[in-house]
């Protein structure tokens, strides 16, 4: 008799004889554990050193009658409360899209408005980063008089004035153009929620006209 179907037997006859004495057997339960090795074992009681793992509650007749999980990890745990709390938040998303708009028309208009606010911002930057340009231009045409970028022995050196407001054009320039590019990067995202929410509000309303 291979040693699992012996141990298990073993373990039955215990507890239909009433030899052990743990708190399994005054319940007329066994229990089913793996170890480290793989090797299964029956039991009244589970050691302790298994007592955080899976396993099995067994009834007198060998049949699963519950199952004790084995202890989450805090990895485990965390992942599923972030799948919990992705679920809370997907349920609201789909009571605010049910309940503020009437049809995929509705989505739509709105996606169009934002997109229309978000050109007119970029538009903006584009003139004003236009402005800048003629406004860097003049000053470098100045710069060309004064020394590093005036190569005549006697050329004096660039005024404070006239280098602070190059760097603080420069600046200016980089900053508008990462805002701009920042802008792009906005449009994209609000084009791809705006299509994520049509996709999603189609769905929840086939679901709704199946259920009818």
């Amino acid at each position: 008799m291979p040693a699992r179907t012996l141990s298990f037997a073993v373990a039955l006859l215990c507890l239909a004889s009433g030899v052990v004495h743990g708190a399994g057997a005054e319940k007329g339960i066994a229990y089913r554990w793996v170890d480290e090795n793989g090797v299964v074992h029956y039991g009244d009681r589970v050691p302790p050193q298994y007592a955080t793992k899976e396993s099995s509650i067994l009834n007198k007749q060998g049949v699963e009658v519950g199952r004790n999980e084995a202890q989450k990890t805090p990895e485990q745990l965390a992942a599923e409360a972030r799948a919990m709390d992705a679920a809370i938040r997907q349920k609201q998303h789909d009571s605010f899209l049910l309940t503020t708009y009437t049809s995929v028309k509705d989505i739509e208009a709105l996606r169009d408005e934002r997109l229309d606010q978000i050109g007119g911002q970029r538009r903006a930057a584009e003139q004003y980063i236009d402005g800048l340009h003629s406004r860097l231009s003049a000053l470098q045409s100045r710069a060309l008089n004064f020394k590093p970028y005036n190569p005549k022995p006697d050329a004096r050196r660039m005024p404070d004035d006239l280098a602070e407001d190059l760097m603080r054009t420069l600046n200016e320039m980089r900053s508008q153009k990462n805002a701009l590019a920042a802008k792009d990067a906005e449009e994209s995202t609000l084009r791809a929620q705006f299509q994520a929410d049509i996709e999603r509000y189609r769905e929840l309303h086939s679901a709704v006209r199946a259920s009818r």
